[in-house]
């Protein structure tokens, strides 16, 4: 039995997006920045990518920045915030995030002290909200940007931005989002939802790993982190992956296109796999249930039993599921996502399930049989 279910952590690449990418390593081996033909035809495939990806999520095509990921995307989003403060006259940047984000946001918001600033923490509610007295306060203190992310990737939960946004708009204060487990999962329009960088990758949705992109909205200024040539406006210089650029760019309009029904389907599949794990847990925990969530995530708490165990049985049966984020994985401490939400000491095993566009009814029984198998051996009552 082989039965994929962390498609969050990351999603095999689509066969559409491995041929876009071959015909670019075929036909295009220049470096966009020569100019001479095989330099011209790269670059025109490079900014016919951007366009593309732009286009498929309602921005504009010079406001698309090709990076290396979503963890490149997110340290330049937070750190190049606090760099143009300091550009700005501010000695000690202030940066905002939330509770729950991603350890790439995070790990971005405390390196911020090594350029003498401050970073703020936001608390989350278990419904989605942010708190507001903390809100107030960090926006009271002038921060270079607040990181609110679009979906959580630990239990799918949407994180409340319209209120974020509107106060910080109000309050002349940047927004930046963590999209990586939103785009091609609900719906994104950047022409509509009014944030001013927003964080994207490829491989979590069908798309090459390694390349991902920056939203940056026009007028919003950004230091950038790695310094060199002038690629992608200056802000991430070094040579352009054009054949990754071709294959996030037809991974993100898939998506994105298919988004609609993959979301059906994929709440089908959460719906019969909580109602499986039900029947054989008694006291089964959905984390993040008290606010909406993006339909691909699962994310269950086993009262009483050892998750290490649970998901290691699951393994030798063959079903890959995750305890929550795999940038985190094997750093031997708890999720900071759940206690965030709920609070430390939390007396249960986290589960994660999550789909992806090929994840079929048979995959989720096949998980919910060998759970059960898993269960019966740590003699866990039913």
């Amino acid at each position: 039995m082989d039965v994929y279910l962390d498609h969050a952590a990351t999603t095999p690449p689509d066969p559409e997006v491995l041929a876009a990418m071959a015909a670019v390593h075929a036909s295009a081996p220049g470096n966009p920045s020569s100019p001479h033909r095989a330099g011209r035809r790269a670059r025109h495939l490079l900014e016919d990518a951007r366009a593309r990806l732009a286009h498929a999520l309602g921005a504009r095509t010079e406001e698309m920045v090709f990076v290396r990921g979503g963890t490149e995307g997110d340290n330049l989003a937070v750190l190049g915030r606090a760099l143009q403060a300091r550009r700005e006259g501010r000695e000690r940047p202030v940066v905002a995030v939330s509770a729950i984000e991603h350890p790439a946001v995070r790990s971005a918001a405390e390196a911020v002290r090594s350029l003498g600033g401050t970073p703020l923490h936001l608390r989350v509610r278990p419904d989605g909200r942010i708190e507001p007295e903390d809100l107030e306060r960090a926006l009271h203190a002038r921060p270079a940007v607040v990181s609110v992310m679009w979906v959580n990737n630990e239990t799918g939960l949407q994180p409340a931005l319209a209120p974020v946004l509107a106060q910080a708009e109000a309050a002349g204060v940047p927004v930046h989002t963590d999209a990586v487990q939103a785009v091609g999962k609900v719906p994104v329009r950047l022409d509509r939802d009014a944030v001013h960088l927003l964080t994207l990758t490829g491989h979590k949705l069908g798309g090459p790993t390694g390349v991902g992109a920056l939203f940056v909205r026009a007028g919003t200024p950004l230091a950038p982190l790695l310094h060199g040539g002038g690629q992608e406006r200056a802000l991430r210089p070094g040579t352009e992956d054009v054949a990754g650029a071709v294959g996030l760019a037809t991974a993100v309009e898939r998506a994105v296109r298919e988004q609609p029904g993959r979301a059906t389907s994929w709440g089908a599949l959460g719906a019969r796999l909580e109602a499986g794990l039900r029947a054989r847990v008694p006291g089964l925990v959905v984390h993040g249930a008290e606010g909406p969530r993006a339909p691909h995530i699962l994310n269950v708490g086993l009262p009483g039993v050892d998750g290490d165990a649970v998901r290691a049985g699951l393994d030798l049966e063959g079903v890959a599921v995750s305890g929550g984020s795999a940038c985190a994985s094997g750093s031997g401490k708890g999720s900071h996502v759940l206690e965030a939400l709920y609070g430390p000491g939390l007396d249960r095993a986290a589960l994660r399930f999550s789909f992806g566009a090929n994840t079929t009814l048979s995959d989720v029984d096949d998980a919910l049989r060998a759970l059960s198998a898993v269960l019966d051996r740590l003699e866990v009552p039913a």
